[in-house]
């Protein structure tokens, strides 16, 4: 048997509301299909392939201003 689960199962599985889900079928990222009484469903597979492709990648880097150098040397005064 085809595991599917509903637009709420499948949005909350992948960390997302509904309505960017509805926007990700509508725009063609995601395929679902519909049962009786026109609900949504989406098959698990095609859930864990954006869920493996859908890694957010953050970068930091810190940038010290020369104001933020005087502030580490806790001697010296401000003014």
């Amino acid at each position: 048997m085809i595991k599917s689960l509903s637009i709420g199962k499948s949005a909350s599985f992948l960390g997302l509301s509904v309505v960017t889900l509805r926007r990700w079928e509508r725009l063609g990222k995601i395929n679902s299909f519909r049962i009786l009484g026109n609900h949504r469903r989406f098959f698990f597979d095609d859930l864990l392939k954006l869920h493996n492709s859908n890694k957010l990648h953050v970068g930091y880097a810190r940038v010290s201003s020369h104001d933020q150098k005087r502030l580490r040397n806790p001697n010296k005064i401000l003014r």
